[in-house]
């Protein structure tokens, strides 16, 4: 029976490098900031059924903290703060 057996050869790519998850001060950045900014949009979507005034503007507020956030996200990883590329 073992000499009718055939191995199978299989493909694989290399193993991939260790990665960290996001686990970074770019990527923690970035995520506190889009958290933080779209709760001040939600609470100025909100504002106007709970009390008789605009919230417009405190929306556009939320979303410039997330820009912000973006840009800064992309910032700090260009400076060396995020995850290293993986060379191939």
């Amino acid at each position: 029976m073992a000499e009718n057996q055939q191995t199978e050869i299989a493909y694989l790519p290399t193993a991939a490098p260790p990665t960290n998850h996001g686990h970074t001060v770019a990527a923690w950045f970035t995520m506190i900031g889009i958290m933080v900014g779209s709760l001040v949009a939600a609470i100025g979507v909100l504002l106007p059924g709970m009390a008789q005034v605009s919230g417009v503007w405190l929306f556009w507020v939320g979303i410039g903290v997330v820009a912000v956030a973006l840009v800064g996200g992309l910032v700090l990883r260009n400076m060396g703060y995020g995850q290293k590329q993986a060379s191939r």
